[in-house]
């Protein structure tokens, strides 16, 4: 059974999209306590602490019962924007982000997401979780957004959409609108790349 250690409902959507049976349960991990300057291992770390900080838990976690938890992996996902060398998270309110999509208007960065895959047994008797196999990787992808007009970047974040966004921006969302192309992995950039999620459950036999 795989679990999505994630609130996110694009992630949620993703893998819905694609068909493959999961469970999502937020982890609760307290990002603020894990600092990297270098933003590819930031990304990755915040990934594997997700998930490990629900497979320490999963034993306080009441599971539905008519699925097989025998063989369960756990999957953690965490993006940052990376504008000119600069970490962008969640904007901390409008003035945030508009100051941000005023210097993103006509230019690229890179979206990185760390992806962390738990490969283990769950002890249905004890409720525990044993890690057997790690899988970790951080994929980026290069973002160029159009050139923008003050009143769209303003009227944009009139939605909120901004505000709940790694970046400030959703590409599944009304952000979309505004993305030129992107270079590399185009699901990366909302939140789990799904060649990255394929390729590894595909090597341990877990989806055929």
């Amino acid at each position: 059974m795989l679990i999505l250690a994630s609130a996110s409902q694009s992630r949620k959507k993703l893998l819905e999209n694609c068909k493959i049976e999961f469970l999502q349960i937020s982890s609760n991990f307290d990002e603020s306590v894990i600092k990297d300057d270098n933003i590819t291992n930031l990304a990755l770390e915040l990934s594997f602490q997700k998930a490990k900080n629900l497979s320490e838990n999963i034993h306080n976690i009441t599971l539905p019962s008519e699925f097989n938890y025998s063989s369960m992996q756990i999957l953690g996902c965490d993006s940052i924007f990376e504008f000119k060398g600069e970490a962008y998270g969640k904007p901390l309110n409008k003035k945030e982000a508009f100051s941000r999509w005023k210097k993103m208007s006509g230019e690229f960065g890179v979206l990185h997401t760390g992806h962390t895959l738990l490969l283990g047994i769950f002890d249905s008797a004890s409720k525990m979780f044993r890690i057997v196999q790690t899988n970790k990787k951080t994929v980026s992808s290069r973002v160029y957004f159009s050139k923008l007009e003050d009143w769209e970047i303003k009227r944009y974040i009139d939605t909120l959409e901004p505000l709940n966004c790694a970046g400030g921006f959703a590409l599944e969302g009304q952000g979309g609108k505004f993305i030129e192309k992107i270079d590399g992995c185009f699901s990366n950039v909302m939140g789990l790349s799904l060649p990255w999620l394929r390729e590894n459950l595909l090597e341990e036999g877990i989806i055929a």
